[in-house]
């Protein structure tokens, strides 16, 4: 039996020799591709870690209590046995020295927090926060983690810390908000290690999925035959199909070259991102959070290779299964020993306890297994405080740049920039973002309520958006310059308005209005202007006392379900200088042909104020109505005379809407001159 132990130490050194040859070719391999990965300029400026100060630190951070030696104790004879069990595994990350040296479980480090901020109550407000705030730096070995984990209150002093440092970090403020998260030690591609974003769309880019349209019940409906197609016009399509795909086949060869070469280390790269289980806080379904961006992502996300182990504040769990097929297949069910090996088993209330006889309690302690149910110590880190003032500005270098394919995003604190910009987004139309397409800004903070602008850069028209509460009522504003009658288009908050404007359109010869919820079924408005008299430009008189001649309005109205059709008006057109006036009436449900009236001026006649004259030769009637009353002449003429009123209102409400927009311009112009921020009250700093 001896010669047979030796023999199996015999083969299990020869087996770690075998793994340590593996390794050191896998330290070259690495060491030659961090030379690589150094040559190349780095924003991120080198910091020195053993410059830091540790003299004003806690006591907690210089020693371990007698619970903390024990819990080092448990977690060494865990790891034995594991790297028994497991010789082919990698070693665990379990105690790593902290900023003082001292050697610290992980599960320790993780100091559940809840900072009194409204944002950070929820899991996209803390990633978010924790990505802006630190600054990343790559870990020493891309293949093995690091030795060192320092506490988030060290790292959120200094702003900056690799991978498990944004992880423990992030972590913590989840589980203080509530959820069930866990910090991940596992393998992820060369892209989410390095924080290399180059290659992905960006997320204020991308369009949500669409819902696929309900298909029709109702089997028996009729199916109407598809529209006749001509073969030849099919052939010749098929011809031009033909001739592209060649081009198409160059393009994709060029693409294939333009892509990153495969990664020699991939599948070894160590990085580490936080598990949020479903259950708490109603999380729906377990996803991952990629630290150092703030994303959420599935658990079936190509991006993760591997897991290691897991860990929260209170226990510490190695993945048995495999993962040669990434994390798509693996199960988070953590109490599934065989998917899961638990550190620290759980101690069970008495009531959950199985019936088991005292008997094979003692047998199990005669055998000399070692009870491995612990009460995790308290974390030794302090507590964690971020002021109002560092939680306000988290860039430690006054902004944040995030290259994106295609596009950059850019982020700014609130009052950083004296107009309000806190982050601006420009696409691009090549990879090599020369080419300006779009330029998206967002603003806080802005007195006239400005909170994005949209610039085209290719038409130059700019696109400003307002929050409700300006006080002209603005929803949006498109233009490309602020001088008047140069194109623009204005949408309100037509609820907040007294004649239900929700839409202006206006240019040098027209207007267009457009109407939500009036009472009279108004929903559009059509104007047309001629040329000013150019003697009165060439002597310099203003726009105010020289007027754009209205040449003709047009109005459009919904149906009233209270009128019959004969009776309620769809279309008016009131030609100003040629004097006429055209009505059109809706139909009804088995109508084909619409009601209509004409009133034209007489030839010959002088028009004179407030005089009309009404006859069969000025009035053209098409009348397929019901009622009898269309065909009376004084019924013609009492609507005559309306229309007459109503045209003189219509003129004055054609001048109120132009004054309106002068108005506007001069007010958005002001603005944009004196640009001011609102402060609130509560906020002392400021």
């Amino acid at each position: 039996m001896e010669a047979l132990e030796e023999m199996e130490e015999g083969d299990q050194t020869a087996g770690d020799l075998m793994s340590l040859n593996i390794s050191d070719d896998l330290e070259n391999l690495e060491t030659d591709e961090t030379e690589e990965e150094a040559s190349v300029p780095s924003d991120v400026p080198d910091f020195d870690w053993s410059s830091i100060d540790t003299s004003h630190l806690p006591s907690s951070y210089k020693t371990n209590s007698w619970k903390e030696k024990e819990l080092l104790h448990l977690a060494d004879h865990f790891h034995q046995q594991y790297t028994h069990l497991c010789p082919d595994r990698k070693p665990l990350f379990i105690h790593p020295v902290n900023e003082c040296g001292v050697q610290k479980f992980v599960s320790t480090t993780v100091r559940p927090t809840l900072l009194p901020y409204p944002d950070l109550y929820y899991w996209s407000g803390c990633a978010s926060f924790v990505s802006d705030y630190l600054i990343m730096e790559p870990l020493k070995c891309p293949i093995t983690p690091p030795s060192s984990l320092y506490s988030p209150t060290t790292i959120l002093k200094y702003q900056r810390g690799n991978c498990f440092d944004f992880t423990v970090l992030l972590c913590s403020l989840l589980i203080g908000a509530g959820y069930d998260a866990y910090c991940v030690h596992g393998y992820a591609t060369l892209e989410m290690c390095s924080l290399d974003q180059t290659q992905e769309l960006c997320p204020l880019l991308r369009k949500p999925p669409e819902v696929p349209e309900e298909e029709d019940p109702n089997k028996y409906r009729i199916k109407y035959p598809l529209e006749p197609q001509s073969k030849f016009e099919l052939q010749q399509k098929a011809k031009k199909e033909e001739e592209i795909e060649p081009a198409q086949e160059g393009e994709r060869e060029e693409e294939e070259v333009e892509k990153p070469k495969r990664d020699r280390l991939h599948g070894l790269r160590v990085h580490a991102w936080v598990l949020v289980l479903a259950g708490k806080r109603k999380v729906p379904e377990t996803f991952f959070i990629n630290p150092f961006t703030g994303n959420h992502h599935s658990t079936t996300d190509e991006c993760f290779l591997g897991i290691e182990s897991i860990w929260n504040h209170r226990n510490y769990w190695v993945n048995m299964q495999d993962c040669r097929k990434g994390c798509k297949d693996l199960s988070f069910d953590l109490s599934d020993s065989i998917c899961w090996e638990v550190m620290f088993s759980e101690r069970k209330k008495p009531s959950q306890l199985p019936t088991e006889s005292p008997k094979k309690d003692t047998d199990d302690m005669e055998k000399g297994e070692i009870d491995m149910s612990f009460e995790m110590p308290l974390s030794w880190v302090a507590r964690i405080k971020v002021s109002c003032r560092e939680f306000a500005n988290p860039f430690s270098q006054g902004k944040k740049v995030i290259l994106y394919d295609k596009a950059k995003l850019e982020k700014w604190a609130p009052y950083a920039n004296g107009n309000g910009l806190v982050e601006r987004l420009t696409v691009y139309a090549d990879s090599d973002r020369t080419e300006e397409v779009e330029v998206k800004e967002w603003f806080k903070h802005r007195e006239d309520l400005l909170y994005m602008r949209e610039v085209n850069k290719q038409t130059q028209l700019i696109t400003d958006y307002f929050k409700p509460g300006h006080p002209l009522l603005l929803k949006a504003h498109s233009y490309t310059s602020l001088e008047p009658e140069t194109g623009h288009t204005v949408e309100f908050y037509h609820k907040a308005r007294v004649d239900g404007l929700w839409k202006r359109f206006e240019n040098a010869t027209e207007m267009t209005e457009h109407f939500v919820g009036r009472e009279d079924f108004l929903h559009m408005r059509h104007m047309e202007f001629g040329e000013r008299d150019k003697k009165m430009i060439m002597a310099g008189i203003g726009t105010d006392a020289n007027p754009r001649p209205i040449v003709q309005i047009k109005e459009c109205f919904h149906r009233n379900p209270e009128k019959p059709a004969d009776e309620d008006v769809e279309e008016r057109v009131f030609m100003v200088i040629d004097d006429i006036i055209q009505l059109t009436y809706h139909l009804e449900v088995h109508d084909t042909i619409a009601s209509k009236v004409v009133f034209c001026r007489v030839i010959g006649r002088e028009k004179r104020e407030d005089e009309i004259f009404l006859s069969r030769e000025n009035s053209v009637k098409f009348q397929p109505w019901s009622s009898e009353k269309h065909k009376n002449m004084l019924h013609l003429y009492d609507l005559l005379w309306e229309l007459r009123a109503e045209q003189k209102d219509l003129k004055q409400q054609v001048r109120d809407s132009e004054a309106e927009m002068l108005n506007i311009l001069a007010v958005r112009e002001e603005e944009e001159a004196n640009i001011k921020l609102s402060i609130s009250m509560y906020d002392t700093a400021k």
